[in-house]
């Protein structure tokens, strides 16, 4: 068992996580932030309850993805289109290029997926959670993650080769 200043700094490193994670379900920041904050305040008066045998994030992130089914359920926020925006994206090159093009391109594709498929991709590839972790956040059992995943990366797969044909597949124009 863990001390609670020990859980409460390792709860302030897992706040940068929990409110990208968050972005990924809320339609606004606002709503987002609102999520963090409750799941920051259960997970605070809850703290004893944590057996330190499971990871802390998958804690949470169940903690939080309850949360905001419970709030869809309860209407008190009516589900809107995802905007991804405000996700962070990795950090590298300052100008726009071709990189920057592919992010764009994919949060698209993010976006378009239906909401039980972004949650599974966004917690094993955004957030590196294990199967295991993932499927139990969602609660879910792991066949029904792993093939979440599968036909979610075929969407994404498929609305990537809509978006920018390879350079070999373009049309060729007849030049006089």
């Amino acid at each position: 068992m863990r001390s609670r200043g020990e859980f409460d700094w390792m709860l302030q490193e897992e706040i940068p996580h929990l409110r990208r994670y968050a972005r990924t379900l809320a339609a606004h920041p606002a709503e987002a932030d609102d999520l963090v904050q409750d799941t920051l305040e259960r997970a605070m008066r809850k703290w004893r309850l944590w057996k330190g045998t499971a990871r802390l994030r998958s804690w949470l992130f169940r903690m939080l993805y309850r949360l905001h089914l419970n709030r869809r359920r309860d209407g008190r926020h009516r589900d809107r289109a995802v905007s991804l925006d405000g996700v962070a994206e990795p950090a590298g090159e300052t100008s726009p290029g071709l990189r920057e093009v592919e992010m764009r391109d994919l949060l698209r594709g993010l976006q378009a997926l239906p909401t039980a498929q972004r949650d599974a991709i966004v917690l094993l590839a955004v957030e590196d959670l294990s199967y295991e972790d993932a499927a139990w956040v969602l609660g879910v059992p792991i066949g029904t993650l792993r093939s979440r995943v599968a036909r979610g990366r075929e969407q994404l797969r498929a609305h990537h080769s809509q978006e920018a044909p390879a350079a070999g597949n373009a049309p060729l124009r007849r030049v006089k």
